[in-house]
C-alpha cells in the first residue's frame, strides 16, 4: 500500500481503539465493551479468528500450540496459553468442573493472563500499527497536498478533511478542544495544558464546512484569553486575515512535516 493508504489505515486503527476504550467501564460495571469495533480492530491485525465452544477467540500465532489469545468478551483478556486451557477457564463443562485442579484454574487466571480491557486494546492497536510502513518522502506529501487542494477547489469537504486529518496524524495535531470549537468548522492543532489548567491550542488550521474556507493561525492561544479566541472566530468567519489561507495552508503543513 502507498504511504497515504497506510496512514489512513493508522487513523482507522486509532479511531477503532478509541471507540472501544470509551465503552470500557470500571470493574463490576454494567457497561459493555464495544465488541463490534473490537472485532473490526482485530480483523486489521495479524490475529486469526477461531470459534471454540461458545467463545470467540483471536490467536496471534494460529500454528503454535501456545500463543497469545484474546477472548472477545467484556473483559477483553489476552491469555498466553493453549486454546484448550482458555476454553476450560472461560467456558468449562460440568465434567471439567468436577476436578479441584480445574476449579482453581477457573477461579484464578492470573498465571496466564497478560492483560485485560484497555491494556489489551492498546496492545492490539500497537501491533496493528507496527505492521504498517509509515516512512515517507516529499512525493508522498505532495500527493496529500494535491488531493487536498483539488478537494478545496471542488468544494468537496470530505476530501479536504481527509487531507487535513492525514497532516494532523503526521504532525501530531489534535482536534480542536471544546474552548476552541466553532460550529460548522473542523479544527486541528497542537494541544497542550498549563499547570494552571489552561488549555493552549496552536498553531492550528480551521476549515469551514459552510464556506469551504481554510485558514492557518500560526501561533498559540490560551483558553483563558477571550480576546484571542474571539480573534480566531473572526478569522474563521473571514473578517480577519489568517497567517495562510486556502491551498497555501496545505503547502505550509507539508513544509512543516518535512522539517519534522
Amino acid at each position: 500500500m502507498s504511504f497515504k493508504e497506510n496512514l489512513l489505515e493508522k487513523i482507522k486503527i486509532n479511531r477503532l481503539a478509541k471507540q472501544v476504550i470509551a465503552t470500557i467501564g470500571p470493574p463490576d460495571s454494567d457497561r459493555k465493551a464495544d465488541r463490534n469495533s473490537m472485532r473490526s480492530l482485530l480483523e486489521m491485525s495479524t490475529y486469526t479468528y477461531r470459534k471454540e465452544r461458545d467463545l470467540d477467540l483471536y490467536l496471534r500465532d494460529a500454528a503454535a500450540a501456545q500463543t497469545n489469545i484474546l477472548v472477545l468478551d467484556n473483559d477483553l483478556a489476552i491469555y498466553n496459553t493453549f486454546v484448550e486451557d482458555v476454553a476450560l477457564r472461560k467456558s468449562p463443562t460440568v465434567k471439567e468442573m468436577i476436578s479441584i485442579r480445574n476449579v482453581i484454574k477457573i477461579l484464578n487466571d492470573s498465571d496466564v493472563v497478560i492483560s485485560k480491557k484497555e491494556d489489551s486494546v492498546k496492545t492490539i492497536q500497537q501491533e496493528c500499527i507496527e505492521t504498517l510502513d509509515l516512512s515517507f518522502d516529499e512525493s508522498d506529501l505532495n500527493e496529500i497536498v494535491k488531493d487536498g487542494c483539488a478537494s478545496l477547489e471542488r468544494d468537496y469537504a470530505e476530501g479536504v478533511i481527509e487531507s487535513l486529518e492525514l497532516f494532523a496524524e503526521i504532525l501530531e495535531y489534535e482536534p480542536a478542544p471544546k474552548a476552541f470549537k466553532i460550529s460548522h468548522h473542523k479544527g486541528f492543532g497542537v494541544l497542550s495544558r498549563k499547570e494552571s489548567g489552561e488549555i493552549v491550542f496552536g498553531p492550528m488550521v480551521i476549515y469551514s464546512l459552510i464556506h469551504n474556507s481554510l485558514n492557518l493561525i500560526d501561533r498559540q492561544v490560551g483558553s483563558f484569553d477571550k480576546e484571542a479566541i474571539e480573534f480566531i472566530h473572526q478569522i474563521a468567519s473571514q473578517k480577519e486575515q489568517a497567517d495562510a489561507e486556502g491551498p497555501d495552508v496545505f503547502e505550509h503543513l507539508k513544509q512543516k512535516a518535512l522539517r519534522q
